[in-house]
């Protein structure tokens, strides 16, 4: 762990700067206290092994955009693979998957506070309870044994400890005192639940390939299980369906399954988002929206769009993320959450997925 002291003076001073024209791929390099604080950041994984990963920032009026803002504000490369952030009180903590690193940095003005590079193997995802983070970890990939939670110190920055854990952990969420983890990887269809006073594990059964999880206004998590891929019998052996994929609610008191839709055969569903008593997926191409308290899966959809791993939304917006590894672009496309129209696209960089609002 690599810890860098920062000057007061840093903060303090705000620089001068000019809007960018994102069309031409032009970004800032503010280093301005709250330049940040309000908007849209988007995590840009980049290309596998190429350590082109980036952060990108765009205003909550859709007027300003800057990309690379880490490597704008710090001077240095993110590293190989984006794969998350989380937010704790004022720091943001952005997980390398394939630098095995996080980043901390200050939320607000991007200021990098330290960099925890040891305990880590392969991380993904990240969350905190009782001041300690918790992070989603696949070791080896060719090891279906040493997954594990790491256990983070907050005042240190350190991996202080772990939690073994089945074949890759992906998604963690944070509910009544336990922490759920989703299993994407290894043929699992179990999410687990641990409990922090403990560290007791128990097992939830769901759908194959359990991924995406949101928490809902009464602690529920909805989790999409991505299923099965069939495959035709004989070559080119192309794919032709799609078993086991669910949408589940689980009720975090009982830590039992309360309400199970099945996908369509022909369906493959991945991201997943909440809002205001709507559950929002991403199916074939097609965002749908769904009442909590419905008993069915939508018939039809909302918006056609090719989507990568990102969607969100918030209020009035319906936020999605594309991302063309081969050109080196992502883009952040927005919607109207009223009527559904598209509102805007902001052009960022390459391999654009996860969205947050800071």
């Amino acid at each position: 762990m690599k810890t860098k002291h920062l000057f007061l003076g840093l903060l303090a001073t705000a620089l001068t700067f000019t809007s960018c024209n994102e069309d031409e791929g032009v970004d800032f390099t503010p280093v301005v206290p709250g330049a940040y604080e309000n908007g849209i950041i988007v995590t840009n994984e980049g290309n596998f092994g190429q350590g082109n990963a980036s952060v990108s920032y765009v205003s909550n009026d859709f007027s300003t955009t800057q990309n690379g803002i880490f490597t704008a504000v710090s001077g240095n490369p993110l590293g190989d693979t984006a794969q998350s952030m989380a937010f704790y009180n004022d720091l943001a903590y952005i997980v390398v998957n394939g630098s095995n690193k996080i980043e901390v940095v200050n939320r607000n003005t991007f200021v990098s506070v330290a960099t925890i590079d040891s305990g880590l193997e392969n991380p993904r995802n990240m969350v905190f309870a009782n001041g300690k983070g918790y992070v989603t970890n696949w070791g080896d990939v060719s090891d279906a044994t040493d997954d594990y939670i790491a256990v983070l110190d907050l005042g240190t920055n350190t991996v202080t400890s772990s939690i073994a854990i089945e074949k890759g952990p992906e998604q963690i969420l944070v509910a009544n005192g336990k922490i759920y983890v989703s299993h994407k990887w290894g043929d699992n269809s179990v999410i687990n639940s641990i409990d922090l006073s403990t560290n007791v594990i128990s097992s939830i059964t769901v759908g194959a390939t359990p991924d995406e999880m949101v928490l809902d206004a009464s602690n529920n998590i909805w989790v999409i299980s991505e299923g099965n891929s069939v495959y035709a019998t004989t070559s080119p052996w192309p794919i032709i369906g799609n078993n086991g994929a669910f949408l589940q609610k689980i009720n975090t008191s009982t830590d039992v399954v309360e309400l199970s839709l099945a996908f369509p055969t022909d369906e493959f569903a991945t991201t997943l988002a909440y809002d205001n008593g709507m559950v929002y997926y991403y199916a074939n191409s097609r965002i749908f929206k769904m009442d909590e308290l419905a008993t069915a899966l939508p018939t039809a959809q909302i918006i056609d769009v090719t989507l990568y791993e990102g969607l969100a939304v918030k209020g009035s917006y319906i936020y999605g993320t594309k991302a063309d590894f081969t050109a080196g672009t992502g883009e952040l496309v927005i919607y109207s959450a009223t009527d559904n129209s598209l509102v805007g696209t902001k052009t960022l960089q390459v391999g654009s997925s996860k969205i947050y609002f800071n």
